[in-house]
């Protein structure tokens, strides 16, 4: 059993799907598909059973991950510690961010601290807060970046910038240029929302608590993993969306979409990293550079 077999395992695992590991590792699938079958038949187990178009983890598959991804972690962490003998001239950071922070606020700093080290290689996973939360207690990452509050005895938090939850409608929508809305309109209007585990949509929903609403309330036409499909989707049709001001920036600008009311929230963005892994100079820098960058907005 060889690491490489195991960063392998993990991926597929992580997205059901040969094709789309295989893509992520930058492998072919035949090598991807070689490396789970010397595992399965090295052992003479059954690490995933085929489903439809898709793949699941048998029983043995759900135990041998957490195996897996704890080695997987232990290794890079024995990495980093390496690589920080090297000083600043080499490294690599494995950073996991929920969908707002990786597209919207995150690329652009990155590109700045890149600027600075050159020579430190950046891995960028984007997935939902609670995703990105288990990648961070799992050992996937060295630190995450999420815009939901996360309850976990094993991970820290640190604010480092925050940005508004505003609700928009599509040109077509009958509030499109209604300054004042009607006192129920939340309850009248069909929505498209981010799935369950999104930070967004947890704000969201805290939101609609304040002013005596619960989801049940509305009529909830979508549920979507991607806030560029709730833009795209908003601005072609009737529904409402709660989303980040930084998604929809530029579509308020172009008149594509229209704010109904002020801002819905508040909220802040969040570095996670878990309380117990070793701090690498790489991910000291990476921190002392968005700090740097934020004081000076």
């Amino acid at each position: 059993m060889t690491l490489e077999q195991l960063r392998i395992f993990a991926a597929v695992a992580d997205k059901q799907h040969v094709t789309q590991a295989a893509r992520e590792l930058n492998l072919t699938q035949s090598a991807t598909s070689a490396a789970i079958a010397a595992l399965e038949g090295r052992y003479g187990v059954k690490l995933f059973d085929r489903v439809g178009r898709g793949i699941v983890l048998t029983h043995i598959g759900r135990t041998f991950l957490t195996e897996a991804r704890a080695v997987l972690a232990r290794a890079h962490g024995a990495e980093q510690v390496l690589r920080d003998f090297a000083g600043l001239k080499a490294g690599k950071l494995v950073i996991a961010a929920s969908q707002t922070i990786g597209n919207y606020w995150l690329p652009s700093r990155l590109q700045a601290f890149q600027g600075v080290h050159p020579g430190i290689k950046v891995d960028v996973r984007i997935a939902n807060t609670e995703r990105v939360a288990a990648d961070i207690r799992d050992g996937l990452a060295d630190v995450g970046f999420i815009e939901g509050d996360v309850d976990d005895g094993a991970l820290s938090t640190r604010r480092i910038d925050g940005d508004a939850l505003v609700v928009v409608v599509g040109p077509q929508h009958p509030l499109a240029n209604q300054r004042k809305p009607p006192s129920d309109w939340m309850s009248k209007t069909p929505w498209i929302l981010r799935e369950p585990g999104s930070g967004t949509r947890t704000m969201f929903e805290r939101a609609l608590k304040k002013r005596g609403l619960r989801i049940a309330d509305l009529t909830v036409q979508l549920e979507l993993a991607s806030n560029e499909a709730i833009r795209t989707a908003v601005e072609a049709g009737v529904c409402a969306a709660a989303i980040s001001h930084l998604v929809v920036e530029k579509s308020l600008a172009a008149k594509t979409l229209f704010r109904v009311e002020d801002e819905l929230a508040k909220r802040t963005f969040y570095a996670l990293r878990h309380k117990e892994r070793h701090v690498s100079k790489a991910e000291a820098a990476l921190m002392a550079s968005l700090s740097a960058g934020v004081s000076q907005r």
